[in-house]
């Protein structure tokens, strides 16, 4: 379908997007669609005891759909056909979409027999236009309708809400918020808004939607991962939400309006007594109220705790919530009944009410203004120790955080400090030892800034009175206090090491030049090994090829290798000869690296043994990639063949279909030597299935020889079998029509020439082609006789004309007039003397095509009375050539 929209004079709306036929609904947008259209659905035709389940299975019958455009509706529908059959559930479901229609809703391509077979898009289509007429066309907001409307009402209703930006019906609802505030504005005791968060969707939706499904009557159309895990969420689905909403607002709102009224009218009508009783218990009430209230708001005391704090926070938004907007009602209540009284007490000639003493309005007003005053202060207190609070806990987490981290970085410190194993250790030990060092007095130095930090954190904690300062203070003087212990150890455990370094400097220079120069080898090494064993994945020689020139350059690298390992050890031996020569204590190994000359040797070896393994490996992979090249081609040889050979097949069938070339049975046996002729060519198609399995069990992937794959060669056959077997069809089926007819060749020609010169290229006619080829014929019709001729010869109203359907209307205009005069002639013998004939003669004794012919004709005429069922001869002449030709 390209697309359907829904218009009105008015132009209620802007057509929506397209829908085409050919392609699918994105699945997260259909699956949207269809839960948000069957409850949207269920929400109405509850109200008449039913329900759908599966939204393109249960309106197929199409007794539903009437139903739920009744109850949408409020008006009754045409009676609808009970019968099981298909024609009896297009005529419902057409009956349902003429009553669309004639709301002024114009349904482009969506049809009555797409919806009984349960084409899921079109029902999709046609419930949303259903939505479009019947709960948005009639939203008005400020001059606009329907779609800006209901957009620039959710707008309106959401502007004061922090996080609620409402530009569209998808992304802008993605957080929950929207929805959220919608609900809050009308009823926000159902709704704490103050505790939604934005980055928690989920939450706001589900809240929305299950107090939408509570207490304002609106079904759950959604599930809030529907839409949050949509990156955009169907506009159409949020839209049929959104609407509910305003549906439900807006029909509370007129019933808040008319009661507000019938009380105006009950309140004009009570005793003028009784309004004065219940002023002054009303001020009373309000005054005694506003005279408790205010010593809570002024008592200024603070916690020592953040929770504290916020459950006075929380009490006093129960205050604003819960407890102060029923005194301003009654505020407002006790004004309207102060000014209601006096109107009533003026018009009745009556002198003016005066309340008692400290009892006036202003009284109130005033003791409201003080009551105001007090809450605004409370409120400001409120913020601004929660804040410092909050500024304290952050800041003794901050502490806490802090010094835990410094507390665990100096556990142990000290007593590493104050270890002698410089002693007894080599020059490398020693060289380590003082690196080591080195890097701990950067450490050292590096947390003082956490050092002073906390210090100051502390300090800060004091200032502002802290209520655990005492044992924050305590904790940062110990840490004050083993910081300076820390440094002094630094700096004499510093000076032990310095006089020990310089007692083996020689060895550990040799020491760290075997470091330096064993670890890249072993590296090297590691890295040749890793390299040499890595396992490769190539699909074509040049790759190979690269691989095979990359292992020649690296074995190239081996004897330069082979004199750094041997330099290598000989450092190693050096070492060995001083320490012998000098009887050096060795406690340890070098202090530089774990490379062992023995690791050194071992994986030397190893790469020496792989070497060969991966020549053979390369070796046999370049032998396989040399086969697989030859099945390319081989495959590719024959699908350049093949493929074209089938298009050419293709084009010659669609020549042979169009023209004109001897006899049908000429052109049959034609098409049956051409169908011969491709069936013998199968064996190269099978052969080419055999190379096409040798190519996917050599997992070959692509083919650089040919653009045919086996799949465009599979479809190119198919289609070609297809096509020439419904040729042939379409050649008996045009021979079965000529014979049965009795249409001679020269009609046939005539008609096929006919045919070809209004045809399109394309082996069928549309309607103002085929209306061309008739007048060209000479048929003199209107409108409406057209329109008969078209429901002959397109039946299925598919707008176009085939040439076998334009045969059988040709060949039945011509037999028309023989079969008439042909079965006149049959009644004169057998009626005889008796003059009349009854039906089942007609079937015993006529050829079966005159009987069905007579009998066609006859049927609204009516026989002898003393023979029911049977036509004399003049009925029966009036049945076939009217009453004109008598």
């Amino acid at each position: 379908m390209d697309h359907y929209d829904s218009q009105q004079t008015n132009d209620y709306m802007q057509p929506e997007e397209d829908w085409d036929r050919d392609l699918l609904l994105d699945p997260a947008w259909e699956k949207q669609q269809r839960k948000t259209f069957t409850a949207w659905c269920n929400s109405h035709l509850r109200k008449a005891g039913t329900q759908i389940e599966n939204i393109e299975e249960d309106f197929r019958d199409g007794l539903k759909l009437m139903l739920l455009l009744e109850v949408i509706s409020g008006e009754r529908l045409a009676k609808p056909e009970r019968g099981k059959m298909r024609v009896h559930k297009i005529s419902n479901v057409n009956k349902a979409l003429d009553f669309i229609a004639s709301k002024g809703v114009k349904l482009v391509s969506i049809g009555a027999e797409e919806i009984v077979d349960g084409n899921v898009k079109m029902t999709l289509g046609m419930i949303w236009t259903i939505i479009l007429r019947f709960a948005i066309q009639d939203i008005s907001v400020e001059e606009t309708s329907a779609k800006e409307g209901l957009l620039l009402w959710c707008q309106r209703k959401t502007a004061p809400y922090k996080n609620v930006n409402i530009q569209n019906f998808h992304i802008s609802w993605k957080d929950g918020l929207g929805f959220c505030a919608l609900i809050h504005r009308h009823r926000p005791e159902l709704i704490d808004y103050g505790k939604l968060r934005k980055d928690d969707p989920l939450t706001n939706l589900n809240t929305a939607f299950d107090v939408a499904e509570k207490y304002l009557d609106i079904p759950k159309m959604l599930d809030a991962e529907d839409i949050v895990g949509t990156a955009r969420p169907d506009e159409k689905a949020i839209m049929t939400y959104v609407s509910s909403f305003y549906h439900a607002f807006s029909g509370a709102q007129k019933a808040e309006t008319a009661a507000n009224r019938i009380c105006k009218v009950l309140a004009v009508n009570q005793e003028n007594e009784q309004l004065m009783e219940d002023y002054e218990k009303l001020a009373s009430d309000l005054l005694e109220w506003i005279r408790r209230t205010i010593p809570w708001l002024e008592n200024r005391v603070p916690e020592n705790t953040m929770h504290a704090m916020q459950q006075k926070l929380e009490d006093f938004r129960d205050y604003r919530r819960l407890h102060k907007p029923p005194k301003v009602q009654e505020k407002c209540q006790l004004e309207i009944n102060f000014n209601t009284l006096q109107t009533k007490l003026r018009l009745s000639n009556r002198p003016a009410f005066m309340p008692s003493e400290g009892r006036m309005v202003s009284d109130i007003n005033n003791a409201w203004g003080c009551l105001e005053q007090v809450e605004k202060g409370y409120e400001e207190w409120l913020l601004n120790e929660i804040r410092r609070l909050e500024r304290l806990d952050h800041l003794a987490e901050k502490f806490r955080q802090k010094a835990s981290i410094h507390e665990a970085w100096t556990d142990g410190k000290e007593a590493m400090l104050r270890q002698k194993d410089y002693e007894t250790a080599t020059l490398s030990e020693i060289k380590a030892l003082l690196k080591k060092h080195e890097a701990f007095e950067s450490d050292l130095a590096a947390h003082q800034d956490r050092v002073e930090q906390i210090a100051a954190i502390a300090q800060e904690l004091n200032e502002l009175d802290y209520y655990d300062s005492p044992s924050v203070n305590a904790r940062c003087q110990k840490i004050c206090d083993q910081w300076d212990n820390l440094g002094a150890l630094t700096q004499k455990r510093r000076e032990a090491l310095e006089r020990t370094e310089k007692l083996l400097e020689t060895i550990d220079q040799l020491y760290l030049e075997y470091a330096k120069r064993a670890a890249p080898f072993n590296n090297w090494m590691e890295g040749a090994m890793e390299d040499l064993q890595d396992t490769f994945i190539v699909h074509t020689i040049e790759e190979i090829q690269g691989l095979t020139t990359a292992h020649e350059q690296f074995k190239a690298t081996l004897p330069d290798a082979d004199k750094e390992r041997l330099a290598i050890l000989g450092i190693h031996n050096e070492v060995s000869k001083i320490v012998q020569t000098y009887h050096v204590n060795m406690a340890g190994t070098n202090p530089y690296t774990t490379i062992t000359p023995q690791e050194i040797n071992g994986k030397w070896d190893h790469v020496r043994q792989l070497v060969p393994r991966r020549d053979q490996a390369l070796t046999e992979e370049h032998a396989r990639q040399q086969h697989n090249e030859r099945l390319r081609k081989q495959f590719g040889a024959q699908a350049n063949v093949i493929g074209p050979w089938i298009q050419t097949k293709m084009e010659e069938i669609g020549r042979i279909s169009i023209e004109m070339h001897g006899t049908l049975e000429d052109q049959l046996s034609h098409l049956r030597q051409y169908e011969k002729s491709i069936v013998n060519y199968k064996p190269k198609i099978d052969q080419l299935e055999g190379d096409h399995q040798l190519i996917q069990e050599a997992l070959i992937f692509d083919n650089k020889h040919t653009n045919y794959t086996m799949e465009h060669i599979r479809v190119g056959w198919e289609q070609l079998l297809t096509t020439i077997a419904r040729t042939i069809n379409e050649v008996e089926n045009q021979i079965l029509t000529r014979d049965a007819k009795g249409i001679s060749q020269e009609q046939m020609n005539e008609f096929r020439a006919s045919f070809n010169h209004f045809d399109r290229k394309t082996g069928m006619m549309d309607t103002d082609d085929f209306r061309a080829c008739l007048i060209s014929m000479g048929y003199n019709m209107g409108e409406a006789e057209f329109a008969r001729i078209m429901s002959i010869v397109d039946p299925n109203r598919l707008g176009v004309v085939t040439f076998q359907a334009f045969i059988d209307f040709m060949s039945r205009e011509t037999a028309d007039t023989d079969t008439a005069d042909q079965v006149m002639a049959s009644f004169k013998i057998l009626a005889g003397d008796k003059n009349y004939i009854t039906m089942d003669e007609l079937r015993r004794e006529l050829p079966p095509d005159q009987a069905e012919y007579c009998i066609a004709r006859m049927a609204p005429y009516t026989g002898p009375d003393s023979v029911p069922g049977a036509l004399d001869y003049m009925s029966f002449s009036t049945a076939l050539y009217g009453e004109s030709d008598l």
